[in-house]
């Protein structure tokens, strides 16, 4: 094959992705952990995160805390602490953008970066200019990351995943079909198994076969979006790089997963009902309005079943769909059944201020419902989430301890003044004398 370009960076994405981003913090935390295989996920029973020791003793995301347990003894098994992986998820982005102003914040540890028309003000190529943000990122978060460098956000991705762990790659224009001439289908982020199962069939094997192709054949097999990967596999920035905040919500979901499961109806629709106050308190925060909500229970054996309904107009006020979910609860719920996790998805989302009801509506009920909710807020505002709370959801801040409760760290090592709901946004990481 000819050379795809002679150009080494017409434009320079970098991709930047956390290794064990949740495990990394916690052996950031606590210098005790560096070195030792750590897992989180201990209040869900299935791993979340797997230190890379871990991972090479073959612990892996997904598996069971027995299981873990059997193939790693000394398998150090922690709560999440979300809280924290937030904030060095923060400062994270804070470092990369001393460095371009131009990130998209892709995930909450992983980020695509715009360095084109850089060199001249750093004095640097872009792949020193993105080892310095590599290295930075370590200096001062003790955390590793793994950075690809190339020519559209689908090569830099494909070179970040490359050399894993604390890796870097890059791949300059002129040497994309050297790279992708054995780079196999499943590592492209939008080849899924079906795409890939199709794409064999033609014969295609590795991703410089698909991009060796003409566009042609990339329209017919796989629409719109295979021509966009061509091209972004061939070089071209098709997906550019935004720095937009995300302000559109196509559903807001929350969910919670408890120990021990339980068969009491009382516990269960408790736990639904806070998920639904919590999906109602974002909804507002984000000043929108919802229509559809979806209620799921998962029980014991993974197994799940989930129903939707429809208000008659849209409302962010949590007392319009307590109605709805507790109906739908009762429909799900088998006393029969022991329970592990319920969740709530709120959807058909526009902005708020759309609460337009109909002929048959109460104005009135309607208003003063949304000022409950309005109040609420402002109390828990001032005095913690879920301070004031509906009485069905009162349940869950009564229920006795277990030892897979156990709360993060960062929620009993308070500082003075702190509350277990009011913190100030610093991980608290242990003084090393």
């Amino acid at each position: 094959m000819n050379l795809l370009t002679l150009s080494s960076y017409p434009q320079a994405i970098a991709h930047i992705d956390c290794d064990a981003f949740f495990a990394s913090c916690e052996q950031a935390r606590d210098a005790g952990l560096k070195g030792r295989p750590v897992v989180t996920g201990k209040e869900r029973g299935i791993i979340a995160c797997a230190s890379y020791e871990a991972k090479a003793r073959g612990v892996s995301r997904g598996i069971r805390l027995g299981d873990a347990k059997k193939l790693c003894p000394d398998l150090v098994i922690l709560p999440s602490d979300y809280e924290t992986y937030s904030i060095y998820s923060e400062r994270m982005f804070s470092i990369i953008r001393r460095f371009t102003p131009l990130v998209e914040e892709y995930s909450i540890d992983e980020a695509f970066l715009d360095l084109t028309g850089l060199r001249r003000l750093y004095r640097a190529s872009y792949e020193e200019i993105a080892k310095s943000i590599k290295e930075a990122v370590i200096a001062e978060l003790d955390i590793t990351v793994s950075v690809g460098l190339s020519l559209s956000k689908t090569l830099a991705k494909l070179c970040s995943k490359e050399n894993k762990p604390n890796g870097f790659m890059a791949m300059p224009g002129y040497r994309i079909h050297e790279y992708l001439k054995t780079m196999p289908l499943e590592r492209v982020c939008g080849f899924g198994p079906n795409t890939v199962a199709l794409l064999n069939k033609y014969g295609i094997k590795a991703v410089l076969d698909y991009i060796d192709r003409p566009v042609q054949f990339a329209e017919k097999a796989l629409g719109k979006i295979g021509v966009e990967l061509w091209r972004e596999l061939r070089g071209e920035s098709v997906y550019k790089v935004s720095d937009e905040k995300k302000e559109k919500y196509l559903s807001i979901s929350k969910t919670k997963t408890f120990v021990p499961a339980s068969r009491d109806r009382d516990t269960v629709k408790a736990r639904l009902m806070r998920n639904l106050e919590s999906a109602c308190i974002k909804l507002r925060r984000h000043k929108l309005s919802a229509r559809t909500i979806t209620v799921y229970l998962r029980q014991q054996d993974f197994s799940g079943r989930g129903m939707e309904a429809n208000l008659n107009r849209h409302s962010q006020a949590t007392l319009d769909f307590v109605p709805i979910a507790a109906g739908i609860f009762e429909r799900l719920f088998s006393s029969d059944k022991y329970y592990r996790a319920t969740g709530v998805i709120l959807s058909d989302i526009t902005d708020q201020g759309i609460d337009r009801h109909d002929l048959f509506d109460d104005p009135v009920r309607i208003e003063k419902l949304a000022d409950i909710s309005s109040a609420m807020d402002r109390i828990n505002s001032a005095y913690g989430k879920h301070t004031v709370h509906i009485a069905a959801a009162g349940l869950v801040d009564r229920e006795s301890s277990h030892p897979r409760s156990e709360l993060p760290w960062r929620k009993t090592g308070l500082l003075p003044g702190e509350t277990a709901r009011k913190h100030i946004g610093i991980p608290l990481m242990k003084i090393r004398v």
